[in-house]
């Protein structure tokens, strides 16, 4: 039989995520009392992330107004390090030491430079590279690299770290982590109800919906407002080196196939990722890994020397127009914080202002709110 829990937050976050422990984290800070549900804190996409803060590197042709949200929050990303790194004592390995994107073949130094056209149609900062000049800059880098660009305003961070670091401000803070799933939302007599896993009921003033690609199974929700979020299958490795193998963070196509290595300031190196619509599907894959391997090998020859200490795969939540959904719902005291597909690590500062910041919701960056707003999927099916 469902019981009543004696817990009554202002705040209930449901999902543990990077998105999730940001967004709780906020509003801890806003002085609001804040309750965070996940079974497995941070083990979700957010482990399985590269961590990389590349809003100019990553821009997509048709996805101008996911550029600006990216811009935004990176911009936030220098005090939201700061800070978190002050109020946990843990390390976020955040660097700003540039984004390097580079070709490999002639049709992909040609659409390379098509992506320098429109960066620069866009007024955004990068410098246009020879492949000597690349390998320059990073003499690991293969000889048959035909060009790049930089993007030095661009920088990454250590997901795992992040995660660690606000689980640890969040224990400061007095915020509780039930490690249960949210099983369905329910009437509650003030505020709104929540019912876990195993039948205890949580009311709160305000619930934020951050359950990544798991959101949309959240029984209880009212027609239309069951956010379309499907997941998308990421799979990466993790190898150590044990001297640095690079300096920058290297983007590359080889062949129009996408590969990132991602350094971290503990010498692993970061390769990835996939990109699968395959369902709620966490196999890791020979066939994936192999891809992973065998472009990042064209670009960076000495990958294969070093040892392979991790793989996993995550799942993105994505969005019918790629966007995330931040905000406000049509149904009083529930928010929305999901669907940031790629853009998990580089968007949680900006959802955690546009939710909690001050002032509140609602009276912030308006252009950036409705670019995010749930309310664009009205009626969606």
């Amino acid at each position: 039989m469902p019981s009543i829990s004696p817990r009554s937050p202002d705040v209930l976050v449901l999902g543990g995520g990077i998105i999730g422990l940001s967004t709780a984290w906020r509003a801890a800070r806003q002085g609001l009392t804040t309750t965070v549900v996940d079974p497995a804190p941070g083990r979700g996409a957010t482990h399985a992330a590269a961590g990389m803060l590349a809003p100019v590197s990553e821009v997509t042709y048709t996805e101008e107004p996911l550029l600006r949200l990216g811009l935004a929050s990176l911009a936030r990303w220098p005090e939201f390090a700061a800070e978190l790194e002050a109020a946990s004592g843990h390390e976020v390995d955040y660097r700003t030491d540039g984004m390097l994107d580079v070709a490999f073949g002639p049709d992909d130094l040609t659409a390379l430079d098509d992506l320098a056209v429109f960066l620069d149609k866009l007024g955004l900062p990068f410098e246009r590279l020879t492949g000597r000049e690349c390998r320059r800059l990073e003499p690991m880098l293969a000889p048959s690299v035909r060009g790049g660009l930089l993007a030095r305003g661009d920088a990454w961070v250590d997901p795992r770290r992040v995660t660690a670091a606000l689980l640890a401000a969040l224990d400061r803070l007095g915020v509780e982590v039930v490690r249960r799933s949210a099983a369905e939302l329910v009437p509650g007599e003030s505020g709104r109800s929540v019912r876990l896993d195993d039948g205890e009921i949580v009311t709160a003033e305000r619930i934020v919906l951050a359950a990544g690609a798991w959101s949309g199974a959240l029984q209880g929700l009212p027609p239309g407002l069951m956010p379309p979020v499907r997941p998308v299958k990421g799979q990466i490795m993790r190898l150590r080196s044990p001297a640095p193998l690079l300096g920058h963070c290297v983007r590359g196509t080889v062949h129009g196939s996408p590969v990132y290595l991602v350094p971290r300031g503990d010498g692993e190196i970061v390769l990835g990722a996939t990109q699968e619509e395959m369902g709620f599907d966490t196999r890791v894959t020979a066939g994936g890994l192999w891809e992973l391997l065998r472009d990042a090998r064209e670009l960076v020859p000495g990958v294969t020397e070093l040892e392979m200490c991790d793989v996993v795969a995550g799942l993105r939540p994505g969005t019918p127009d790629n966007l995330p959904m931040i905000g406000r719902t049509a149904l009083p005291g529930l928010l929305m914080a999901t669907g940031h597909h790629r853009g998990g690590v580089l968007l949680a500062p900006l959802t955690a202002d546009l939710l909690f910041g001050d002032p509140l919701f609602g009276d912030g960056d308006g252009a950036l709110a409705s670019a995010c707003s749930p309310d664009r999927f009205k009626g969606y099916v």
